[in-house]
């Protein structure tokens, strides 16, 4: 019987290595599997290359992940904003390594890297630092870079329905990421918020089919009740 469910968010990122390249999904805090995060610096491991839209916000997710120093190096579009301030001062320290990618090519590069595409060329970039030591190519009058894939040894992704065989539902904006990230990793482990049973995930709505996911955690969550003195 297939079950790709673990128990505990420990148990599910169990494994991961010092040096691994992990992808984590989210934009912003949107979509931004928190609890997993949090489970890979129990883990200890150190090391890391990390893939994200950006490079964290406030002191949580994956500012958490950089302030523990778990991080060698950051694959980001956005890694400044009014709230970045601990990935700012390991950089401004030299504690950390940082590649800018434009977020489509961010985009187009960790989907490449899951539908077997081996490069690919991109108008956007050239002219600039971005494509400094990179291919270029004039097609059709246009010039353009050439861009390779983002392969991942683990990926990080937050959904909010899935089932045993890892059959994955997004809600809205939650989506963003995670599906290639999913489809680029070696392993690719998702946090939800309900496992269900096989067959109540309307195959017209599964955006991630199981066969690109490999363990599934479900994530307790805590719902204040009103106090029984409430008017």
């Amino acid at each position: 019987m297939i079950d790709k469910t673990f128990a505990s968010i420990a148990a599910a990122v169990e494994g991961i290595q010092d040096g691994a390249v992990i992808m984590v999904g989210g934009f912003g805090s949107a979509g931004m599997p928190s609890e997993l995060i949090d489970g890979v610096i129990a883990t200890g491991a150190r090391d890391l290359t990390i893939i994200s839209n950006n490079a964290g916000n406030g002191d949580h997710g994956l500012a958490a992940l950089l302030k523990a120093g778990s991080v060698r190096k950051v694959v980001c579009s956005f890694p400044r904003q009014s709230d970045s301030y601990v990935f700012d001062e390991l950089y401004r320290a030299g504690k950390v390594e940082l590649e800018v990618v434009p977020q489509g090519n961010l985009a187009e590069r960790i989907r490449a890297a899951g539908s077997g595409i081996g490069a690919f060329y991109s108008p956007t970039g050239f002219g600039t630092l971005l494509a400094e030591g990179k291919e270029t190519r004039v097609i059709d009058g246009r010039d353009y870079v050439l861009e390779m894939p983002l392969h991942a040894d683990i990926a990080l992704i937050k959904a909010h329905k899935g089932d045993r065989w890892g059959n994955l539902v997004y809600r809205k904006a939650a989506r963003n990421f995670g599906p290639i990230m999913a489809m680029a990793a070696k392993v690719a482990i998702a946090q939800v918020d309900e496992i269900v049973e096989l067959g109540q995930l309307d195959p017209e709505h599964i955006i991630t089919p199981g066969i690109f996911v490999q363990r599934v955690v479900a994530i307790a969550r805590h719902i204040a009740t009103p106090s029984a003195h409430a008017v």
